[in-house]
């Protein structure tokens, strides 16, 4: 599993169209199970995702496609974990 930590690097590039790119693109990945979860940070600094992709490459991949990334207007650093304790709803995702 992984954490993905975006941060916005040029907020001009950062518009309404934009932002609907970025969020149709990464639908494509949510329908695939690839990723589980993602949101705003609050602040709205940039934003957070956590993945189920089989390799760091393969989210590596998906995140360099992503428009916010090729319209320089995020970072991004990638954590990866392994998820040893879950609250009963969230047990099935444990390793």
């Amino acid at each position: 599993m992984f954490l993905v930590d975006m941060s916005f690097i040029n907020m001009d590039v950062v518009t309404p169209e934009l932002t609907g790119q970025h969020k149709r693109y990464l639908e494509r990945a949510y329908q695939a199970n690839k990723l589980m979860f993602g949101g705003r940070k609050v602040p709205r600094t940039g934003g957070l995702l956590i993945s189920m992709h089989e390799t760091k490459e393969e989210l590596i991949k998906l995140l360099n496609a992503d428009p916010f990334v090729q319209n320089g207007a995020v970072s991004f650093t990638i954590t990866e974990f392994t998820p040893v304790m879950a609250s009963k709803d969230y047990a099935h995702l444990i390793a």
